[in-house]
């Protein structure tokens, strides 16, 4: 008699470490994911801000607005070990008013005798800059695929937020680097 409520403790505790594992997997799997978007939206790490066209032209009234301060853009490119392309930006630093646009443009040549695909990763320092810094259209958001000997433009569009211009943390920032390093794809 004593065993039968043993048995239903026993399975009661199995089924809630079951059930515990399983909620411990789907946080795993959830982990990049929610871990991404925490830093879309906080520029946690440099993490980067997207734009459209629309917010770009609401930036530059509001920073047409508050006195014009300039600052300086840095471009840094790399590539991983793996990605046979030279990689650099045509222009190494540029000076922009916060708030408006501007573009950077960045070169790839494919050094191969093969298509390559690879993607760009990114980043900015210092890392308070990451949640001021947009970009509108990058060749981050997508595949890039060199046939062999091909080189390409790829441009860059983008601005800083004048709400850095509020941030105690940005006031003594001078310049933003704008980092990216390419990845070969998986089978490419």
């Amino acid at each position: 008699m004593a065993s039968a409520p043993l048995a239903r403790r026993n399975l009661r505790v199995g089924l809630l470490a079951a059930l515990a594992a399983l909620a411990m997997l789907g946080l795993g799997f959830a982990a990049v994911p929610l871990y991404r978007l925490f830093c879309q939206v906080t520029g946690f790490g440099g993490t980067t801000q997207r734009a459209t066209l629309a917010d770009a032209d609401l930036a530059a009234q509001i920073a047409g607005s508050a006195g014009g301060r300039v600052i300086s853009i840095r471009f840094d490119a790399n590539l991983a070990n793996d990605v046979p392309w030279s990689f650099r930006p045509r222009q190494v630093t540029d000076r922009v008013a916060i708030g408006e646009r501007d573009m950077a443009v960045f070169e790839a040549h494919n050094l191969s005798d093969q298509p390559v695909t690879g993607t760009a990763t990114f980043n900015v320092e210092p890392e308070q800059a990451g949640r001021y810094f947009n970009k509108i259209q990058c060749f981050c958001f997508t595949e890039q695929t060199l046939q062999p000997g091909q080189s390409v433009a790829m441009p860059v569009l983008y601005y800083v937020d004048p709400a850095a211009l509020s941030d105690p943390l940005m006031r003594d920032v001078e310049q933003i680097t704008l980092s990216y390093t390419f990845h070969r794809q998986a089978g490419s």
